[in-house]
């Protein structure tokens, strides 16, 4: 993932409100991240015509309607996002990635027991 490409903070945020509920307007995002903190409607346009160039979501034009929605599904994007972290701090290796994540934050049982479903379905695979 390049640099360029890689969300920022808010940008992910901004992600969430479209991964969660579909292709929205500016206003709509908008007003979903006002549910939690104030955030102006020229700064969410702003970020979102960004996020268009950088080509992170893309925009269909409806009359005077420009919707917004994500150019890649949401496992797409935590995904190349945690292989760009992965070579960049821990050196490409997924044990070290792993075992600060989990020291980071205790887990809990049920997401202990789909860490070790992924495990066990990864037995006998070829890296």
């Amino acid at each position: 993932m390049s640099k360029t490409q890689r969300p920022t903070d808010s940008e992910l945020a901004i992600l969430r409100v479209l991964w969660s509920r579909g292709p929205s307007t500016v206003r709509q995002v908008a007003d979903v991240l006002n549910e939690g903190r104030d955030v102006g409607y020229t700064t969410v346009l702003k970020l979102m015509q960004i996020m268009l160039d950088k080509g992170i979501v893309l925009r269909d034009v409806r009359g005077r309607a420009h919707i917004y929605r994500p150019r890649d599904t949401e496992d797409r994007t935590l995904g190349r996002i945690v292989v760009d972290l992965l070579h960049r701090a821990f050196g490409g290796s997924s044990q070290k990635l792993i075992l600060h994540a989990l020291a980071a934050k205790k887990a809990s049982p049920r997401e202990l027991a789909e860490i070790r479903k992924l495990i066990d379905s990864m037995k006998g695979e070829t890296p």
